[in-house]
């Protein structure tokens, strides 16, 4: 089962160890735009960056699926509470 905070981080189900929203926000970002850009390199022939768009891209999809569990242990945890953006 997945915790909602690494086992010794600083933070506490109180004050979170980092602001899960904000990383969601921020992941979905990242992987959009490493998918547009890596469509763009591999047109312009830079399979090289292109590679390495797709590499950055599949780490955005990596930290979405850790964000999403961890976000559904603290719904667990905390059940009815709703969090902002920012924490």
């Amino acid at each position: 089962m997945t915790r909602a905070q690494p086992r010794r981080a600083r933070g506490t189900v109180g004050h979170a160890y980092s602001a899960l929203n904000l990383r969601l926000v921020l992941a979905g970002f990242g992987l959009l735009t490493m998918a547009v850009f890596a469509v763009l390199a591999f047109r312009a022939d830079l399979v090289w960056l292109g590679v390495l768009c797709v590499l950055f891209a599949v780490v955005a999809v990596v930290d979405l699926v850790i964000i999403q569990r961890r976000r559904a242990a603290r719904r667990r945890e905390e059940p009815g509470v709703r969090h902002s953006l920012f924490e």
